[in-house]
């Protein structure tokens, strides 16, 4: 489909062009429709158009669309965790030390560079440097992922992540006994202003800040420490480690936001993404998938049993 001009005509009197059009061309997410817009890729009449355009019926465009960008990634053998896949998506237990995709000091070894090799069509799919990748994983946090391997699923799994579906279950083991023992931290987060790195939550309002809640309720109490579930209403970025750290209980292992001399020797933090539910782009039929603890996570939990 990419690298092809279409001609269509759009009979949806009253919608708003950029609507329209990710209803006539499924393989197009919204954001991408818009993106086109923008770089004048889509005519009316041989001239640029608004993505709020309202539609009177019958407007007849012309989209461009941009011939896929080769990646440099190459496709490495690298052992996976499969826990689920058709031909539509892929769900990964992510060992706790792999980067998602290639970053800067991240070129190889990547998740992706795994999943080239595991599934080659997938490259270019969504017309991205990260082929496939709905949403991330910190590096240290292990766990379920899922990847789209078509453009469709890709939009289908967007459109869940976006409308907020998707339940994600993380399991985290925080210092101290938490108190209350559920509840739902709700609050702002933005990138900290002197450590660009770093995210914090930002008490007032502000156009630096985005709205996050997270759930969370306890599975164990030990003396010093407790295992809780945590699910996330919103995807901010470090969310779950930024909300606990922000109401006392930083999680153990926790370089970043944690404690500055930590008490249990961990060579990551103790955050594990343990179930994800979610609709089959197939046939949107509702998924529960589950990945239990890693051996040295486990190890940590049964020591502290006793």
């Amino acid at each position: 489909m990419y690298g092809q001009q279409l001609e269509l005509t759009l009979d949806a009197a009253g919608d708003r062009l950029d609507k329209a059009l990710a209803e006539a061309l499924p393989e197009l997410s919204r954001t991408q429709i818009q993106q086109l817009i923008k770089d004048g890729k889509i005519l009316l009449d041989g001239r640029p158009v608004k993505a709020s355009l309202r539609l009177e019926g019958g407007e007849h465009l012309v989209v461009t669309l941009p011939e896929v960008v080769e990646t440099e990634l190459l496709p490495e053998d690298i052992s996976l965790d499969i826990r689920y896949e058709d031909e539509d998506c892929i769900l990964i237990n992510k060992p706790a030390g792999m980067v998602v995709h290639p970053s800067a000091g991240h070129e190889s070894g990547t998740l992706v560079n795994a999943i080239l090799a595991h599934c080659p069509d997938i490259r270019g799919i969504g017309g991205e440097r990260r082929p496939g990748i709905v949403h991330r994983l910190d590096k240290e946090t292990s766990g379920l992922i899922i990847v789209a391997k078509n453009d469709q699923a890709l939009r289908h799994l967007q459109e869940q992540f976006k409308s907020r579906t998707i339940q994600k279950i993380y399991l985290a083991l925080v210092e101290g006994q938490i108190q209350p023992p559920s509840a739902i931290i709700d609050a702002p987060i933005g990138r900290d202003t002197r450590r660009r790195k770093k995210m914090s939550v930002i008490s007032n309002k502000s156009s630096r800040s985005r709205e996050a809640q997270t759930q969370y309720s306890t599975i164990l109490n030990f003396d010093e420490f407790s295992l809780v579930k945590c699910s996330p209403k919103t995807g901010r970025t470090h969310q779950i480690r930024v909300h606990l750290s922000f109401v006392g209980y930083p999680i153990v292992g926790d370089k970043v936001y944690g404690l500055r001399k930590q008490r249990i020797p961990l060579k990551r933090h103790f955050l594990h993404a343990a179930e994800l539910t979610f609709r089959r782009p197939s046939d949107n039929q509702e998924l529960t998938i589950s990945a239990e603890l890693p051996p040295s996570l486990q190890a940590v939990i049964d020591k502290l049993s006793g």
